[in-house]
């Protein structure tokens, strides 16, 4: 059996693979010197900057006399009100949700509208030099301010928030992720980051920031955080949190493309492990307050009355061309689309990861004013681009007969004056010196043929995607979505212009750049049928489905020839203990019993509050068998949790012998009603006299009489499927000869890691190929 706490130096060992021995070895293989975190056996993964110890969550309902007793004893009122409560929690999570994505929109657009007019001012008086200072200086404050709210308070708040999102609904509790400093810095981060110009999107932080909100709204009853409400309580635990917490980060995907099933599909595909049929309509509303709140704050910023906030990030990029017709070689040029999606998004992850841990390694090893400098550098680099490279290119010559301006005045607009006379345009400048939507909503134009010279997009995509890879490793909050949709829409446009070009004309320039950012996406990030409706609904196009699902079906086969999709290798270098959903190779050739380790520690139903207060200091385990040490044939009665025991220790429900008592009632409490994963109480918490600690405690109250079992020639694998599926924290391996112990042991989710399954059996190891498999790899050498 095996725990997540962290092992602490001259003290008993805290975790099982030091206390007990493998069944099928005689000896453990001898832990390498040095910070590893895929080798040791307490899970501990990068949480922002911070190297946490992280722990699984109760998301299994624990059938105990207490649960029954409550269930039993509820009015048929209460049982409504669960109903309705949880309802009412998915519409707040919506609509605090749509109305932070607004604010930050809203933000976003004024921010950077305030700057690009001020530097177009500066440059329409010739005064270059101050408009550049000016540029550059706005965006380095931006991106500093961000910083050092993640550095300094939040550092959980830093990147996307996806990977932890994902290892939130994978089952684990990770410290700070979801904390209401993370919220706060989240929102502000996030506007300093994306109006500064940085090649990142928001559409991640939306996600974690989605979560956040639900995570703290099903804190209702929670002294601990700022949210009492007493009406909540029968909704303050991890099982329908973690539903909540779903609904949060479909509600952020959702606010940021104004794609509600968009938001729904990422959720199920994507982010969530489980799935039930009542979670979908949940999501699904939550999404549909999220759309309705969004329309509902773009109708009230008509005419100029939110500022500078108009055709901003929330429009839709309206891709309204029908396609009528088209034929084999527009076939062959989107099926090379795929492939060279599949490829550069492949290529991307690989890169990707590679300047993540190099500069997570150098970050970890500095203190916050180089990671402050550091911030400041990448902001500094992608301004001088921004604003130097349009220098580069020629000016173009306005089209004939266009229905809009040209040159544009003002920030947003296709054809940007920049340095250009009158009559031309800066067709750089409208990509580079722009707002990453605005550039999107640029690419994607349609009935605008040769609007960019091949030069510009080459420059601008070559350039967008080095920075793209540098910025991801600064303390900021930053999204991949926009970023990839860029690369792919840049490329995409490049073919569409090649092919027009070439006199076939059947598919506009811009459906090739919608094509194009759907192949990047999905050899990025491996999801299809979510990335298909949130790029239908954000262009608005429905004739291109059958093309986007073609070019996303190819772009995912190739991309996954070579890596894993971007949030995945994510979860993997960060050392987040995540269970993916198939099992590795290495359990193939292994049962339940040969991972489990021994002796096996366990209690009486009537136990002395000596023995469980010695062993709960001696072990870091958070369950325990309960034997019927009095039947002859020791029967099985059942689990019980840590915090359990804990909630029976601090009550105090003692007992002066050990004889057979009627059950005790324990006080009929908020705490002692719900299931929970308590960081509030522990055994340092209690104070407890020599009296007694010589009483005894009855377990049954708090048994789980119904634990999931498997028997211990299952293989592994299986048994792996259902300790997913059914989102569990322990299984009870039983023994196959009936007048053995009651149990063989105890799996948890450390005895299902690869890491720790190769290094009981070594010659499982079928490859030496060199992977990014975890964040630890960066410390070997320390």
């Amino acid at each position: 059996m095996a725990v997540e706490k962290e092992i602490q130096p001259q003290q008993m060992p805290q975790t099982d693979d030091f206390i007990f021995e493998p069944l099928l070895r005689k000896e453990l293989p001898q832990q390498k010197v040095g910070f590893n975190l895929s080798k040791r056996s307490s899970h501990r993964a990068m949480i922002g900057a911070n190297i946490s110890p992280i722990e699984s969550l109760d998301y299994e309902i624990v059938a105990n006399e207490l649960l029954n007793q409550d269930w039993r004893t509820r009015a048929p009122t209460e049982k409504l009100q669960y109903t309705i409560g949880k309802w009412v929690l998915a519409f707040m999570v919506g609509l605090f949700t749509g109305v932070v994505a607004f604010s930050i929109n809203m933000a976003v657009e004024n921010l950077a509208g305030v700057k690009f007019l001020a530097t177009v001012s500066l440059m329409d008086l010739k005064r270059t030099l101050l408009a550049y200072a000016l540029y550059t200086g706005s965006n380095m404050l931006l991106v500093l301010l961000s910083a050092m709210l993640c550095i300094f308070i939040a550092p959980a708040a830093a990147g996307s928030g996806i990977p932890e999102v994902k290892a939130y609904l994978n089952g684990l509790d990770i410290p700070e992720a979801f904390a209401g400093r993370t919220l706060l810095v989240k929102i502000f981060g996030s506007i300093g980051s994306v109006a500064s110009g940085l090649v990142c999107g928001k559409a991640g932080p939306l996600v974690h920031i989605g979560a956040c909100i639900a995570f703290l709204l099903g804190q209702g009853n929670s002294k601990v955080h700022i949210l009492p409400w007493n009406w909540l309580v029968l909704l303050d635990n991890d099982r329908d949190r973690r539903d909540l917490v779903t609904c949060g980060a479909a509600a952020g995907l959702a606010a940021a493309f104004r794609s509600p099933v968009g938001g729904v599909l990422f959720a199920l595909e994507e982010a969530a492990s489980w799935w039930r049929n009542s979670l979908l309509w949940r999501t699904f509303f939550t999404t549909a307050v999220v759309a309705v709140v969004l329309r509902t704050g773009m109708s009230s910023c008509k005419n100029g009355a939110c500022g500078l906030f108009g055709e901003g990030g929330l429009i839709l990029f309206n891709v309204s061309e029908q396609l009528s017709s088209y034929g084999f070689l527009e076939l062959i040029a989107i099926t090379v689309l795929g492939v060279l999606g599949g490829v550069s998004g492949s290529l991307y992850n690989q890169l990707h990861a590679h300047f993540f841990l190099f500069n997570t390694r150098w970050q970890n090893r500095k203190g916050s004013l180089l990671k402050l400098a550091h911030a400041g550098m990448v902001a500094f680099v992608t301004s001088t681009c921004s604003f130097g490279l349009p220098w580069l290119v020629q000016c173009r010559a306005c089209p004939d007969n266009l229905e809009v301006e040209c040159p544009t005045h003002g920030r947003i607009g296709n054809f940007k004056a920049f340095n250009c006379p009158h009559k031309q345009y800066n067709d750089l400048a409208g990509l580079v010196f722009n707002t990453s939507e605005d550039s999107i909503r640029n690419l994607f134009s349609i009935d605008t043929p040769l609007e960019f010279h091949y030069t510009s997009l080459l420059i601008f995509l070559v350039t967008s995607y080095t920075l793209a890879l540098l910025t991801y490793g600064i303390l900021v909050p930053s999204g991949l979505f926009v970023p990839a949709i860029l690369f792919g829409a840049t490329y995409g446009r490049l073919t569409g212009m090649f092919m027009v070009s070439h006199g076939l004309q059947r598919i506009d320039e811009g459906i090739y750049a919608v094509l194009g950012a759907a192949s990047f996406l999905g050899g990025s990030m491996r999801m299809t049928v979510t990335l298909c409706v949130i790029l239908l609904e954000l262009t608005n196009n429905l004739t291109m489905l059958p093309l986007v699902m073609l070019v996303l079906l190819i772009a995912k086969v190739v991309g996954d020839l070579f890596n894993d999709a971007i949030f995945k290798l994510h979860v993997r270098m960060k050392g987040i203990p995540f269970l993916d959903i198939l099992p590795e190779q290495s359990m193939q050739q292994l049962t339940a019993r040969d991972v489990i380790t021994k002796p096996l520690m366990s209690f009486s139903r009537i136990e002395q509050v000596q023995n469980i207060v010695e062993t709960l200091q001696g072990t870091g385990h958070n369950a325990f068998p309960v034997i019927d040490s009095c039947s002859p044939d020791k029967v099985l009665l059942g689990i019980v949790l840590r915090s359990h025991i804990l909630l029976l220790l601090k009550t105090k429900s003692f007992q002066l012998t050990n004889g057979h008592v009627s059950v005790i009632r324990l006080p009929f409490s908020e705490e002692s009603r719900k299931p929970f994963s308590t960081k509030e109480v522990t055994l340092e918490d209690i104070d407890l006299s020599t009296q007694e600690m010589l009483s005894y405690v009855d377990l049954h109250p708090v048994i789980n009489t119904s634990p999931y079992t498997v028997m211990e020639t299952m293989p592994l694998t299986k048994v792996y499927a259902l300790f997913r599926q059914l989102g569990l924290r322990h299984v009870c391996v039983l023994p196959r000869d009936p007048k053995g112990p009651p149990i063989t042991g105890i799996l948890t989710r450390h005895d299902f890691m690869n890491d720790h399954l190769l290094q009981l059996y070594p010659d499982l190891r079928q490859t030496k190929k060199r992977t990014l498999s975890s964040f630890s790899n960066v410390f070997d050498d320390q």
